[in-house]
């Protein structure tokens, strides 16, 4: 629990304004003479009176309270916050920002100063990308040591995704998400091809929306599922040793979601591959996918999994079958996806046994 305590809202303020700067009083606003000096909890805007260059200020200091609206985590929050710091100041008879910070595990306020930007660091893994092998694999080169590796995804994700969590209103976000997000499948449609579009007419996308509608109120009967999540567990980012253990990259969208995204992500790569030179699942990405498949069914025991996958597909479909994202396709590849986006939605469960049946011309 956040404490907002007086000696750190002093300390803040040293940091921020000089070492003359002083607390004079803290509380609840309308009520600040009355209330005196204490601690407070949080989400509950403060009014603080202080001394700094001489001079008596005031200011309101605010931290956003997390709820089931999309602030469910701090990242959230932040955003909301960098958003009004940045921008507040430049409307006309809005409130002027004083400082950005935040508290850490101390209950210390650190304040952001002047922030433009945000940057992480990471340790550098030992690898190559998974899609090289992928790439090998289609010029001829196949090896045992490839399907013992699609194994190890699977056995690995049955692990991540056996962590669940009781939260409904987070699961109905992610599907939320999945559909209406900028960066999934609203986003895919609206920026990841021209309009129109020859291949794929937008009367189709119109029809493919709708249908995701239909799906967006079923998967709302599937909230127990929420899991453990990669978020964008596809072959470039997973980087392979020669001794083929295997590295992950990019945690993407949230830590927790539903595990039958993770499994598509990955299986419809199996799918990509397979296209160049096959109008289906053929080969050794036949054996690979149907490998991977059947390892994270048996490992998990979760065939529901398949009566959720489908807007997944469609996600995963849009990416990859992008003009944008993937410009060197030949047609027959992207009709090939296109005829797996359109399809999978009319089963209620995935028939991962015969995908080849999703091949098959769309509507």
């Amino acid at each position: 629990m956040i404490r907002l305590e007086i000696a750190n809202i002093e300390t803040y303020l040293k940091r921020v304004y000089g070492d003359d700067a002083k607390l004079l009083a803290a509380g609840d606003i309308g009520s600040l003479d009355a209330q005196g000096m204490k601690g407070f909890g949080y989400g509950k805007p403060l009014l603080i009176r202080f001394m700094a260059g001489g001079e008596i200020r005031e200011a309101v200091l605010s931290i956003m309270k997390g709820d089931k609206y999309g602030h469910q985590f701090y990242w959230d929050r932040a955003a909301i916050l960098m958003f009004q710091h940045e921008t507040s100041a430049r409307m006309e008879r809005h409130v002027r920002p004083m400082g950005l910070g935040y508290v850490d595990d101390d209950n210390a306020l650190i304040p952001v100063d002047r922030p433009r930007e945000f940057f992480i660091v990471n340790e550098k893994l030992e690898g190559h990308d998974y899609f090289l092998d992928l790439e090998r694999i289609r010029l001829g080169d196949f090896r045992d040591s490839d399907l013992e590796l699609a194994r190890d995804y699977a056995r690995w994700l049955a692990r991540v995704h056996s962590r669940k969590l009781d939260d409904a209103p987070l699961y109905h976000r992610r599907i939320r998400n999945l559909i209406g997000s900028s960066e999934c499948i609203l986003g895919m449609i609206d920026e990841a091809y021209p309009h129109p579009y020859p291949a794929f007419e937008d009367a189709r996308f119109i029809a493919l929306e709708k249908r995701l509608v239909d799906w967006r109120w079923k998967l709302r009967g599937y909230a127990h599922r929420l899991s453990a999540v990669h978020g964008d567990f596809h072959p470039w980012n997973v980087l392979v040793t020669e001794q083929g253990e295997f590295s992950v990259l990019d945690r993407s969208r949230g830590e927790w979601g539903e595990p039958g995204g993770d499994l598509a992500t990955m299986a419809i790569n199996y799918l990509l591959w397979s296209l160049y030179g096959h109008d289906r699942l053929a080969g050794p990405f036949e054996r690979l996918y149907r490998v991977y498949f059947g390892e994270y069914l048996e490992r998990t025991g979760d065939a529901e999994v398949l009566e959720v996958l489908a807007p997944f597909f469609v996600f995963r479909a849009l990416v990859i079958a992008s003009p944008q994202w993937y410009p060197d396709h030949p047609a027959s590849v992207r009709q090939g996806l296109f005829n797996l986006m359109v399809n999978v939605l009319e089963d209620d469960v995935f028939d991962w046994e015969n995908i080849d049946k999703y091949m098959e011309r769309g509507a």
